[in-house]
């Protein structure tokens, strides 16, 4: 019999099966399980091939379950939703009061509270962990984003430290994030601001391709100059990268035959309804919803285009002559700011839930464990930790000091690129949203008055004044009938 194991694993998709050897790579003896058995011997093969790592496989839950050490803790990866319920009733069958089960999957956060809540039920100890950084952050180092137990937490909490990405000044990219769903529902969101992310990207790409002409060589060359600087991260990255590889099926470049509509799972559309039930403004991560949405009716789309063009709209309105240089500097710095609201919002509709269901989640630390393994990792994630270090009350990322500043200098760029776009008929839906974010967030006063006052005329909603206290409430029908007469 062999001693027992530190840690089980089962779902052995590619995002299971990466995490199962960063684990054992790390030291800690895990036994791995999946329903299809032939995935558990790829994953053991795997693990010989890969420095023969302490990883043991099992094809039937029991032994599996027998195989790790008291109190087990056992990891799911598998699909949210069902096969999630499925895969606890299999496994909690063989467990004992004082085990434990991490859910690792995008689950919607409710779920894991109702799980938690019947795990308990059971003695079993559950949480709900956040994984962000895809198949290479999960062998390599993960951003890991655990909430529900705190008990459950400590038990893993040496793995985690080890497992996580390691960033040199401010350390493992683990932290417990707080009770119920609270690490699911910050999954989300880092998901819906990842959405933002990627679109204020893609219209970059648009405006610098559609107006200002550059070939993908050039743009290559200008999102690995930006990937020095303020803009440095992953996506930014991975986009430099994109641009250089050319299509191993025919001639020219890849980018150019992938077609142009984006799949989605989910978790963008989640953060954008809770978002509404929050009362929080999301426009940045709501439009690049919509542009996927958008991106889906190719066949229409192709249609349209037809359509328009007989009455002379081209792809391009305007065939304007643009300074490169100027434009290229312009569309770093209308991308920086735009991507300063999408965190706002994203990290206002993190508050706010928190707030809403007393957990107590700290804003910076969020932004020091999504610095490294994830998908949003970037420099500017250290702003923001800096920025809720320096007052953690902090309203909205828009008003603190040193973002303040940068909005400032970098506004007028963002207006003209946001003009060029417009007047040239390209659509940027993310950084124009950005924009109006920020231009109705900077204002004392805005034209709410007056939808207020037609509230108050047609459906009696009343009204408070400026000038005085209270709720007050005017015929206006009356009145406007009377000055008709």
């Amino acid at each position: 019999m062999a001693p027992p194991t530190r840690i089980g694993l089962a779902g052995l998709a590619v995002m299971g099966q990466n995490l199962a050897l960063n684990i054992a790579e790390k030291g800690f003896p895990i036994s791995v399980y999946n329903r299809t058995t032939s995935k558990v011997d790829e994953t053991v093969e795997r693990a010989k091939q890969e420095g023969d790592l302490p990883l043991f496989g099992f094809h039937d839950p029991e032994s599996f379950v027998q195989s790790i050490q008291k109190p087990r803790v056992i990891i799911m990866l598998v699909k949210a939703g069902a096969p999630v319920d499925q895969t606890i009733k299999t496994l909690s069958a063989y467990m004992e009061k004082g085990d434990c089960i991490i859910d690792g999957g995008n689950e919607w956060y409710e779920n894991t509270e109702r799980r938690e809540k019947e795990m308990s039920g059971l003695g079993l100890l559950y949480l709900g962990m956040g994984v962000s950084g895809g198949e290479e952050g999960a062998r390599n180092g993960p951003s890991l984003m655990p909430g529900g137990s705190f008990e459950a937490y400590k038990y893993i909490e040496d793995i985690l430290l080890k497992v996580a990405a390691q960033v040199s000044d401010s350390g493992p990219c683990v932290t417990y994030i707080g009770k119920g769903g609270s690490g699911n529902f910050v999954k989300m969101v880092h998901n819906g601001i990842e959405y933002g992310d990627m679109q204020l990207i893609a219209e970059a790409y648009d405006v610098l391709k559609s107006v200002g002409k550059l070939s993908n060589e050039e743009l290559r060359i200008v999102f690995s100059e930006w990937n020095k600087g303020e803009l440095l991260s992953f996506l930014i990255e991975i986009t430099a990268d994109i641009f250089g590889i050319k299509d191993d099926k025919g001639e020219g470049y890849l980018v150019d035959k992938v077609l142009d509509k984006t799949g989605m799972k989910g978790t963008g559309k989640w953060t954008v309804q809770q978002a509404a039930d929050l009362s929080i403004a999301a426009p940045t991560i709501a439009a690049s919803l919509d542009s996927r949405f958008l991106s889906g009716l190719k066949e229409e789309r192709v249609e349209a285009a037809k359509v328009f063009k007989s009455g002379g709209f081209g792809d391009v309105l305007t065939d304007q002559t643009v300074d490169k240089a100027k434009l290229i500097d312009d569309v770093r710095q209308a991308l920086y700011a735009s991507k300063i609201c999408s965190y706002a919002q994203g990290m206002n509709l993190i508050r706010a839930k928190s707030i809403e269901k007393g957990w107590d989640l700290k804003l910076g630390e969020l932004a020091r464990i999504w610095k490294g393994g994830c998908i949003i990792r970037a420099i500017f994630l250290d702003r923001i930790k800096k920025a809720y270090d320096r007052n953690p009350d902090l309203a909205n990322l828009l008003v603190d000091p040193e973002f303040a500043k940068e909005i400032i200098d970098r506004q007028s760029a963002w207006r003209r690129v946001v003009c060029l776009a417009i007047n040239s008929g390209i659509s940027t839906p993310g950084m124009s949203s950005s924009l109006a974010y920020f231009d109705t967030y900077r204002r004392e006063r805005v034209p709410a008055n007056l939808v207020q006052a037609q509230r108050d005329y047609f459906g009696a909603h009343t009204y408070e004044r400026v000038d005085m206290e209270g709720s007050f409430h005017t015929e206006w029908f009356k009145i406007a009938k009377q000055l008709k007469n």
